[in-house]
């Protein structure tokens, strides 16, 4: 009964109303395009191949992109929106002002927008060039993603505050934060995890070198030879324009190595070493440092999570044809 509704649904629409996988609609699926974009996926995968080649860092640009996307608004390409007129948008906000990747991701969209336009999300790109950048290295999908999202219609520089984790947090304020965004203490430390990958500039952990309880000391937390040699790549005041591998030695090889790190007291962020105050998220730091094999499966799993935030979808949203611009 159902599939014959479906096909009937699907003719009208195709007739009336232009491309729509009506039978997905209002739901995340693995084969949202089957029908409507069949190479979707493989034109993200091309593009992304031939980007990561001269950029092996944009795995880590794409990712941390996506991550703070899904979490003001939901996975809705709202970073993606250029500020209008007296608007600003997500992407001028500073915590979000050192992203980079804009330039791919609206090459992608081109390129589908030739072959299908009008149905492919800005959302749903992110979502597939991220995974795709940071699996390029190992030539096969470290996880697989339902698309089906649809685009936001808005993006304001002031709804990052208190939704965007800050690198100076506490174990609480990120369990909280984390808690309301639907993801746990597992989903916290897994997705922490992408710290493997990628560098952080001077001024996201600099307070954690230079006078740290008012005596002109360093975070106690953090290794002493570790925070010596951060002080020498990192002068006080904090210049904007130096950065710093998260994963030291290991900041384009995305694996487990964050973890080691982690129980070395060498977590670059504030948040990373907050990670270690609480009983149950140290307990799964430990497990994922013990077992490289486990650490896949569970970014797997918590980047699902995350890439279902609040999603758009149905007639939720839409979809753009520039994903800089809501469409006119």
């Amino acid at each position: 009964m159902r599939a014959g509704y479906c096909i009937f649904i699907l003719l009208v629409s195709l007739t009336l109303f232009g491309i729509v996988d009506v039978c997905n609609a209002g739901k995340l699926s693995y084969k949202f395009y089957k029908r409507t974009c069949p190479r979707a996926e493989q034109i993200v995968k091309e593009i992304i191949q031939n980007r990561t080649q001269s950029n092996p860092s944009l795995g880590a640009r794409l990712i941390r992109m996506q991550f703070h996307d899904c979490f003001v608004r939901g996975c809705d390409a709202s970073v993606l929106l250029d500020t209008v007129n007296n608007s600003t948008a997500e992407k001028e906000a500073i915590p979000n002002s050192s992203l980079s990747g804009f330039d791919v991701i609206d090459d992608i969209k081109t390129a589908i927008e030739r072959v299908c336009p009008k149905v492919v999300s800005c959302a749903d790109i992110l979502a597939l060039a991220a995974r795709d950048a940071v699996s390029a290295p190992f030539s096969k999908p470290l996880w697989d993603v339902q698309l089906g999202r649809r685009d936001g219609m808005v993006s304001l520089a002031t709804e990052t505050n208190g939704n965007l984790p800050s690198p100076f947090a506490n174990f609480t304020s990120l369990i909280q934060l984390f808690n309301r965004k639907g993801l746990n203490v597992n989903d916290l430390v897994v997705l922490s995890g992408a710290h493997t990958i990628g560098v952080a500039h001077c001024a996201t952990f600099s307070s954690r070198l230079y006078n740290f309880t008012g005596k002109g000391d360093a975070d106690p937390s953090l290794d002493p030879t570790y925070a010596e040699a951060l002080r020498k790549q990192c002068p006080n005041p904090a210049s904007p324009t130096i950065t710093v591998e998260m994963d030291p030695t290991s900041s384009l090889s995305f694996d487990n190595h964050y973890y080691d790190i982690l129980l070395q007291k060498k977590g670059l962020f504030g948040s990373d070493a907050a990670l270690l105050t609480n009983r149950n998220s140290s307990k799964i730091v430990t497990r994922l440092q013990r077992s490289r094999s486990s650490f896949f499966p569970a970014f797997a799993k918590s980047v699902k999570k995350m890439g279902a935030i609040e999603v758009l979808t149905g007639n939720a949203g839409e979809v753009r044809q520039n994903c800089r611009v809501v469409n006119p």
